[in-house]
């Protein structure tokens, strides 16, 4: 439900942030070896680029989906200590992706490596209306469907147990700004069944 409150949390383009919340995966080999050893890589040389590493999650193995659409996903989750607005950041993402490797060719394909941002303190961007209306689209939109700009919260967050699983070990003390509620709820809210096949590395 919206709430004018809700204002108060929304950050231009122009505004700085000093951490962010980042979904790292992948599911190909890179130049530093199999995916758990692309992900390790990927973190240390965020810290080459001046990004701080506050906290990284445990590494977790994620049957891909469709099953037999391609090999396991590896998956984590870090909390980033950072310098700039979250466009910039992003941009930082999409370098060290480019740096091993990643192909934007399909999305939700097979990858080397993918790093999502998926929250920048309590950002709702670009404005509430359309993080409402991604975090509601149905799945067969989504499919085709390309954002215009940068949506924080991630509006699929909700739904990826992959990336609620490891970002509730680093990012206990954040909660969704627009439904209030932490990466271990929206878990829980997922059931069981969510986390079927899901196993540490």
């Amino acid at each position: 439900m919206k709430s004018a409150k809700l204002n108060k949390y929304a950050k231009s383009k122009a505004n700085c942030i000093s951490e962010c919340l980042i979904a790292l995966g992948g599911n190909m080999d890179s130049h530093a070896g199999a995916p758990e050893n692309t992900l390790k890589a990927a973190l240390n040389r965020l810290g080459d680029l001046n990004v701080r590493v506050h906290a990284v999650s445990a590494f977790y193995r994620t049957p891909c989906h469709p099953a037999g659409a391609g090999p396991d996903y590896v998956n984590a989750a870090a909390r980033l200590g950072c310098n700039g607005t979250p466009h910039d950041v992003l941009e930082l993402l999409h370098k060290v992706e480019d740096e091993f490797g990643r192909k934007r060719l399909q999305r939700w394909g097979s990858r080397v490596l993918d790093l999502d941002l998926v929250a920048a303190e309590n950002a709702i961007l670009p404005d509430v209306d359309t993080l409402e209306r991604w975090c509601n689209m149905p799945r067969e939109e989504q499919l085709v469907s390309v954002p215009a700009s940068l949506i924080l919260p991630h509006p699929r967050m909700q739904d990826r147990p992959f990336v609620l699983l490891p970002l509730a070990e680093v990012a206990e003390g954040w909660s969704h700004p627009l439904t209030g509620k932490t990466a271990a709820q929206m878990l829980s809210d997922l059931g069981e069944e969510a986390r079927l096949g899901i196993t540490l590395v």
